[in-house]
């Protein structure tokens, strides 16, 4: 028999059913049912206004449900006390203390998290090391840039490692190296902990994540593993470099595992079951094909991509 504490440790990282929250008429959240999986990099997705920040909201406990039930690492978020250092989030525009050092405001959040004083020195130094701050301890927030402000604020929800961590735009504003090393943390932390982003960036989350969900008018219209979501193991692009050879489509769609094969000007749009083979076994046979059809091939992609899907169905 399970246990209390054995049920919430296998519990997934959060679940909404039948989530909702209203202010006055508008529907933030509208009947959102989300299961995020532990040790996932969950994205979540959509327009300004869709209900990303609300449902985070939800999540974290700030705002309470008109409707509906949340669980965060089996416990209910308005429990703080059970969640405290579990559960970690970074808001699209956190702020620090302007004349206290980052190491200082560091310290004293992870003092906050019940960490010893020179414990949570080394804490505070090992995030910043995290995310390539090493030497900036000593400098105010004052001085620092936006985009500065930002690593700053991914350090300090990485703070004593928490099991669950929710990062609104953590991007958002930083220049292209930057954003890479963010990209390089957050997938660092793949199976150590969960990890939920909401951003507007469709090719960074394509990359990041392995899970996602697409929310529009307060629900989510689609969800799934990110395969299943831009199609990747059903679906292959190849960009020709001149036009197709006559009968292209159907030589292609001679082929065993192939459901179909359309163009769409100089790209031919492969769609196909997997029938016990792998993606690249199918991919490989479509291309050899094609260039014994006398195709000329000049890109080859797995999917339809996320932003075509999310243009799909929004």
């Amino acid at each position: 028999m399970v246990g209390a504490e054995g049920a919430a440790s296998e519990a997934p990282a959060i679940e909404t059913r039948g989530l909702k929250k209203h202010f006055g008429r508008i529907r933030a959240v509208d009947g959102v049912d989300l299961t995020v999986p532990r040790g996932s990099i969950y994205g979540l997705i959509g327009p300004n206004g869709a209900g990303k920040t609300t449902c985070f909201s939800l999540i974290c406990g700030w705002l309470r449900p008109t409707a509906g039930t949340v669980s965060v690492l089996g416990r209910n978020p308005r429990h703080i006390a059970d969640l405290k250092g579990r559960l970690s989030a970074l808001p699209q525009d956190a702020l620090f203390p302007p004349n206290t050092s980052i190491l200082a405001s560091l310290v004293y959040y992870a003092r906050l998290q019940g960490l010893p004083k020179a414990e949570a020195r080394r804490e505070a130094e090992r995030v910043l090391s995290l995310v390539g701050l090493a030497s900036w301890g000593k400098v105010r927030a004052s001085a620092l840039s936006h985009g500065m402000h930002k690593r700053v604020g991914l350090a300090q929800a990485f703070i004593g490692n928490p099991e669950l961590v929710l990062l609104d735009e953590p991007t958002a504003g930083l220049d292209p190296k930057s954003a890479a090393h963010v990209r390089e943390t957050i997938g660092a932390l793949k199976d150590r902990a969960t990890v939920v982003i909401s951003s507007h960036n469709l090719f960074e989350l394509e990359k990041m994540c392995d899970h996602a969900a697409i929310l529009s008018k307060g629900r989510i219209i689609a969800s799934g593993t990110m395969e299943e979501l831009t199609a990747a193991d059903s679906e292959v692009v190849i960009e020709l470099g001149a036009a197709p050879p006559p009968g292209l489509t159907e030589r292609i769609e001679g082929i065993a595992a192939v459901r179909g094969a359309t163009l769409d000007g100089q790209r031919l749009i492969v769609h196909f079951s997997l029938e016990g083979r792998s993606p690249a076994e199918v991919t490989t046979v479509v291309l050899r094909e094609s260039l014994e059809h006398g195709a000329q091939i000049l890109a080859v992609s797995r999917g339809k991509g996320l932003e075509r899907t999310v243009l799909e169905v929004t």
